[in-house]
């Protein structure tokens, strides 16, 4: 009787990659790749024997056979390196093929294969990737002779043995060594696959997400979004990365868009040694992409063998459906609200409010508002008039969902630069980091308080791990801010230098190298520092000009002359933080000036005032009785 043949499908999955070893074709998220001939028989055969060594003589029988003559060793290193660059794979740093000198090529990155059952074939071929063998199934299963399973058994209890001897040579010797330990890893920008560029604000999102979702394990330190953005469309090779933002391992991958279909790709590498660990591809349709987000953190911290608490496993999966045009809005607002100028930051408001519109329940919108509100800059209204906005927008996000770590983040900001409500502000900002360890705004802020409060060493130790969190030194201003408060100018310094190597021109650098000279009896250099943080900041040319011929004319007396009249002529019309005023006053001995300026900082609510207690600059005030009020009305403990 005549039985009618099975056709498969064979694919083979690794990456963001996807071959079709029957059609011949590479895919990279679902887009095409051109590869033919030689180069693709090539990596169909490291794709059959992943992790093996092909040996040089079986790729010449497969590829060129006996009766071809061809220059073999030209031919199988033309083949190599046109499968490298088609999967942007290199000799030097292999993440897919890797070269065993004078022997042949091993496939390095983990692969899952696939093989589908073609219609009207009579076999059922289920999916098996290499993550899901051994498996249980609820089909019967054979009766194992009994010599047969005296033998597994034997074998089950060895095995068992040698897992549980706690010498490290030991094991060592009969499983290999192990992998290095990952306890620190960064989210790389997810790379725009679809079809309409205009997708960066969106991709730049599910970044975001991706890595917020991961700062919520507490066993893992993850990098912050403004460090590891920076490498955004970067060609430097992977462990080049880590080494600068000093982790284990990294996550990259691809994101697709196609109307509300979603596919997001991810590859966890890790990093000395470079080693892929991990991949995995999602679809899902963009209203449930957060969930999806979720999915990728817990399948991360499996891979890594970080184990988990239940509030961190009830977190990662506490994403709710969004609606898609107000979770657009929302990543736009993001995307908008990170050039830092007031145009931009009334259009990131206008987003915010315009998904809420959408989804009036979506409280990641609202403390979207909080953040923007709360965090002026020139060219915006007064803070008195944002922060009240601030707060009510935090205060609904949370009544919307009360593990929203940035609405309690938002909140903290709030609570101690406005309200001056110490107590409930260090609340606030303990509640984000139980929710999200590594959210790094809620350290920067908390050392801030901690500071001005006269908890030193804990301000000290804040700023230090916010520098972890974030270690691009041109973020760096935070910390070296709370640094100078604290007086430690040897880590201020040490700080400031790597900042102005890497970006000469940063302008909050000037600034507070301003300062540390300032501070350590170098007036007339600090002077200059501060004019070129001026020149920097985009003062107007006919003022810095004039600042030029008072610093020449008599030194830092000279600047700070030129400097108070300046404010006093931009507060006619605009507003200008009053302790800044103050500041300069006291540099010109003026102790009336400063005193009446500090008292219009507490009408305005300057945030500035929360340093009344150990601002250098203000010891001359410190014996004034006025200044002592001041400090006493700040409530600073």
């Amino acid at each position: 009787m005549a039985t009618e043949s099975t056709s498969r499908i064979r694919i083979v999955r690794f990456g963001t990659f996807e071959a079709d070893l029957d059609a011949r074709e590479l895919r990279k998220s679902g887009v095409k790749i051109k590869l033919h001939g030689q180069p693709f028989e090539l990596l169909a055969m490291l794709l059959e024997r992943p992790s093996e060594v092909v040996l040089r003589e079986d790729l010449r029988q497969r590829l060129w056979p006996t009766d071809t003559f061809v220059d073999f060793d030209h031919g199988v290193n033309t083949a190599v390196n046109r499968l490298r660059e088609a999967l942007g794979d290199s000799a030097e740093n292999p993440r897919f093929i890797e070269t065993v000198p004078r022997r042949g090529y091993r496939f390095i990155a983990p692969v899952e294969s696939h093989a589908s059952v073609l219609p009207g074939s009579n076999a059922a071929v289920a999916a098996t990737p290499s993550s899901e063998a051994g498996q249980a199934t609820t089909q019967a299963r054979p009766r194992v002779p009994k010599r047969r399973a005296v033998v597994l058994a034997a074998a089950v209890v060895a095995i068992t043995l040698l897992a549980g001897l706690s010498s490290s040579r030991v094991r060592q010797r009969f499983f290999g060594r192990r992998s290095p330990q990952i306890r620190s890893l960064a989210v790389l920008p997810l790379v725009n696959l679809s079809s309409d560029k205009d997708q960066d604000y969106f991709t730049d999102g599910m970044t975001e997400e991706l890595t917020t979702d991961l700062g919520k394990i507490s066993a893992l330190r993850v990098i912050s979004r403004t460090s590891a953005m920076q490498y955004k469309g970067t060609k430097k090779p992977l462990p080049e990365i880590a080494r600068e933002l000093n982790v284990d391992a990294l996550i990259e991958g691809t994101v697709t868009r196609s109307g509300n279909h979603l596919r997001i790709t991810t590859n966890l590498v890790q990093a000395f040694p470079e080693k892929h660990l991990w991949a995995k591809s999602y679809e899902s349709q963009v209203d449930d992409a957060l969930t999806v987000q979720g999915q990728i953190s817990e399948a991360v911290a499996r891979e890594i063998q970080v184990q988990l608490t239940q509030n961190e496993k009830s977190l990662l999966v506490a994403a709710r459906p969004v609606n898609p045009e107000a979770q657009d809005l929302y990543f736009r607002g993001l995307y908008t609200f990170r050039g830092r100028d007031a145009a931009e930051s009334e259009k990131a408001l206008d987003y915010f409010r315009r998904a809420i519109e959408k989804d009036p329940n979506y409280a990641a919108a609202y403390a979207g508002l909080a953040d923007v509100y709360s965090d002026w800059i020139p060219g915006m209204p007064r803070p008195r008039d944002l922060m009240p906005k601030a707060k009510e927008s935090a205060l609904k996000a949370l009544s919307l969902d009360e593990t929203l770590a940035d609405a309690h983040s938002s909140l903290g900001n709030i609570e101690l630069f406005y309200d001056w409500d110490w107590i409930a502000a260090e609340k606030e900002f303990r509640r984000t980091m139980e929710l999200n360890p590594n959210h790094l705004w809620a350290h920067e802020w908390h050392s801030r308080g901690l500071v001005a409060s006269g908890r030193t060493e804990e301000a000290i130790a804040e700023a230090e791990l916010s520098l972890r969190l974030d270690p691009s030194p041109i973020n760096w201003d935070y910390p070296i801010w709370v640094f100078l408060l604290a007086r430690r100018y040897d880590l201020a310094l040490q700080r400031e230098q790597e900042t102005l190597e890497l970006e000469p021109n940063f302008s909050f650098g000037h600034f507070e190298q301003a300062q540390i000279y300032e501070h350590t009896g170098r007036a007339r250099e600090a002077a200059q520092e501060f004019l070129k943080a001026d020149e920097l900041f985009g003062m107007d040319s006919k003022k810095v000009a004039e600042l030029k011929e008072a610093i020449a004319e008599s030194g830092a007396e000279g600047y700070w002359k030129r400097t108070l009249e300046n404010y006093k002529e931009t507060a006619r019309s605009n507003y200008v933080p009053s302790v800044l005023v103050a500041a300069t006053c006291v540099r010109l001995n003026d102790k009336e000036c400063a005193l009446g300026w500090l008292e219009k900082g507490y009408e305005e609510r300057d945030d500035l005032m929360i340093n009344l207690k150990v601002e250098p600059v203000f010891d001359r005030l410190r014996m004034e009785p006025r200044y002592q009020e001041l400090v006493r009305r700040v409530g600073i403990p």
